[in-house]
C-alpha cells in the first residue's frame, strides 16, 4: 500500500440495502472521491451479487482509490434472487445482525487499506453509529429522501401519544378519517394523516416493527456529526432550517445526480448502481417520438400493485391516446408476473414501449418526454423536477405519500391519482397533464424549479456547492 493513500482522508460509505438508497449514496461517494477522498463502498452480499449480474462481472473491481466491500444482511437467500427483499424482514435483520460484521469490516479496512477517517452512513443504518463511537471514527448520515418525510417520521411518537394513530380498525382507511389535518408539523400546514408515511397506520404485518425501527433511527440520528440531504435550498430551505434546530447541522447538497455530473471524476463512470439490467433501446424509440409527446410510466423499484390495478393503468393509458414508455419490473404485480391484457398490447403497439428497466435520468431528460406517471419516490421526484418534467403521482408506501403532498400542494409540480385507481381517471389526468390548462401551470412551476436546481449545483456560489464545501471541510477536520 502506497503511503500517499494513507495520507488521504478516507470515507467508508454504506447505503441501506435498497435500490433507492444505493443510487444516491454511490453518487455522494463519487462526489467525495472527486474532492480527494479515498472511498470504500459497502453493499450487502445479496445486492453485490445483483449488481454483478446487472452490470457485469468487471463492474465492481474498483480502483486503488475507490473500492467495494460487502457485509452479510443476515437473511437466508430468497427464492427470487432478482427481486427486492421484503422490507420489514430486511430492516429487522440488518438492525439485529449487521453491527458485528460491520465493525470487523472497518477494522479489516483500517489494517489492510487505509485508516477510515469518516463513516458516511444511510440514516436508516443507524447501527453504524455504535460502531463509529466504539472505534472512535466520526460519522455523517445521508438522508436519501426529502426533508418533509424526516419531519413526519420524527412526529410518529407524537401521533401515537395523541392517539391519532394507529387506526382503530380497517374501516378508518375508507371512512374519511385519514383526511384529518395534523396541525403540529413544522413548515407543513394542512398536511393530512393520509400524507404521512403509512407505516404509522399499523394495519399490515410488519408495520408495527417498522414504526419502532423508524422511531429508533430518527432518534439515533441526533448523535451524528452532520446530516446530508439530497435536496437543494430553494426547494426545502424552511424545512432544512427547522430540522437543523432538532438535529445536528443539516446540509442540502442536491440534486446529487446534477452535482455528480458537474464534478465527479469521469474515471468512475463505469460504477453504476442499478440492480436490474437496463434496456437502453428505449432511448432509440424515444428518438422517433415528437417533442413532449410521451408519458413516461415507472413505479420504481419497490412499489407493487394488484392485477386489477395493472389493468386499470393499461386501459387508462390506452384511452388517453398518448404515446407511452412503461417500465414494468418482473416483480411489479403482487404474487404474479405482470401479465398485460393482450388486447391492450395489440391496441397500443404503435405508440407504446414496454421495458423491464431503463436509465431513468436519460429518459427524463429526453425531449420527447412530456410527463411522468410516478410512485413519488424521492429520487424520481427530484430527477423529474431537475429535468422540468411534470408528474402524476400514485404513491405506494414509505415517504412517497409525503413526497406526493409536497409535489402537489407546496411546489405545484404534480397532480395526484387516487390509490383505488380507475382507467377513466388515469386517462383524464394524462390528457390534462399533457395538454390541459392545469398541465400548463404545472409545467411552468416545474421548469422554474428545474432552473433553481441547476443554479444550486453551479460552482462556486450555488447553494449545494457551498454546502458541499462545508461538508468537505468538516470531514477534513476529522482526519487531522
Amino acid at each position: 500500500m502506497g503511503s500517499n493513500l494513507e495520507k488521504k482522508p478516507h470515507a467508508l460509505c454504506i447505503p441501506a440495502p435498497l435500490q433507492g438508497h444505493i443510487n444516491p449514496m454511490l453518487k455522494l461517494a463519487k462526489i467525495l472521491h472527486s474532492k480527494g477522498f479515498l472511498i470504500t463502498f459497502v453493499n450487502t452480499e445479496f445486492n453485490h451479487q445483483r449488481l454483478l449480474r446487472s452490470q457485469g462481472l468487471e463492474a465492481l473491481h474498483g480502483l486503488p482509490s475507490f473500492r467495494f466491500e460487502t457485509i452479510p444482511d443476515g437473511l437466508p437467500p430468497p427464492e427470487n434472487t432478482n427481486a427486492t427483499q421484503e422490507i420489514p424482514s430486511l430492516a429487522k435483520s440488518v438492525e439485529e445482525t449487521c453491527l458485528g460484521p460491520f465493525k470487523s469490516l472497518v477494522t479489516k479496512v483500517n489494517a489492510s487499506y487505509a485508516p477510515v477517517t469518516c463513516i458516511v452512513s444511510d440514516l436508516l443504518m443507524g447501527f453504524t453509529l455504535a460502531a463509529a463511537e466504539e472505534l472512535g471514527i466520526p460519522e455523517i448520515l445521508l438522508w436519501t429522501s426529502g426533508t418533509g418525510s424526516l419531519i413526519c417520521y420524527n412526529q410518529f411518537t407524537n401521533l401515537l401519544e395523541k392517539e391519532l394513530m394507529p387506526l382503530k380498525d380497517p374501516s378508518y382507511l375508507v371512512n374519511g378519517y385519514l383526511d384529518t389535518v395534523v396541525d403540529c408539523i413544522p413548515t407543513m400546514p394542512g398536511i393530512r394523516l393520509k400524507d404521512f408515511p403509512p407505516f404509522i397506520r399499523i394495519i399490515y404485518p410488519g408495520d408495527e416493527y417498522m414504526v419502532r425501527f423508524l422511531c429508533l433511527q430518527v432518534e439515533r440520528a441526533k448523535r451524528a456529526s452532520a446530516i446530508i440531504f439530497n435536496t437543494f435550498d430553494a426547494l426545502e430551505h424552511d424545512v432544512l432550517d427547522s430540522l437543523s434546530s432538532m438535529y445536528p447541522p443539516c446540509y442540502g447538497i442536491g440534486p446529487l445526480h446534477l452535482l455528480e455530473k458537474n464534478i465527479a471524476d469521469k474515471s468512475l463512470a463505469s460504477f453504476k448502481s442499478n440492480l436490474w439490467k437496463e434496456e437502453p433501446e428505449c432511448l432509440k424509440w424515444l428518438d422517433s417520438q415528437a417533442p413532449s409527446s410521451v408519458i413516461y410510466v415507472n413505479f420504481g423499484s419497490i412499489a407493487v400493485m394488484t392485477p386489477q390495478q395493472l389493468v386499470e393503468f393499461c386501459w387508462g393509458l390506452a384511452k388517453s391516446n398518448y404515446s407511452f414508455l412503461w417500465i414494468i419490473r418482473p416483480d411489479l404485480v403482487i404474487g404474479d408476473n405482470a401479465m398485460l391484457p393482450p388486447e391492450f398490447v395489440t391496441e397500443t403497439s404503435d405508440r407504446g414501449m414496454l421495458v423491464g428497466w431503463c436509465p431513468q435520468e436519460e429518459v427524463l431528460n429526453h425531449p420527447s418526454i412530456g410527463g411522468f406517471l410516478t410512485h413519488s419516490g424521492w429520487n424520481s421526484t427530484l430527477e423529474s423536477i431537475s429535468s422540468g418534467v411534470p408528474m402524476i403521482c400514485w404513491p405506494f408506501f414509505a415517504d412517497q405519500q409525503t413526497n406526493c403532498w409536497w409535489s402537489c400542494n407546496k411546489w405545484g409540480v404534480a397532480t395526484e391519482i387516487d390509490n383505488n385507481v380507475k382507467s377513466d381517471e388515469v386517462s383524464k389526468l394524462v390528457v390534462e397533464l399533457m395538454k390541459g390548462e392545469k398541465g400548463r401551470e404545472i409545467r411552468k412551476n416545474v421548469i422554474d424549479l428545474k432552473n433553481k436546481a441547476q443554479e444550486a449545483c453551479i460552482a462556486p456560489s450555488g447553494s449545494s456547492m457551498t454546502n458541499l464545501e462545508k461538508v468537505v471541510q468538516l470531514m477534513h477536520t476529522f482526519s487531522k
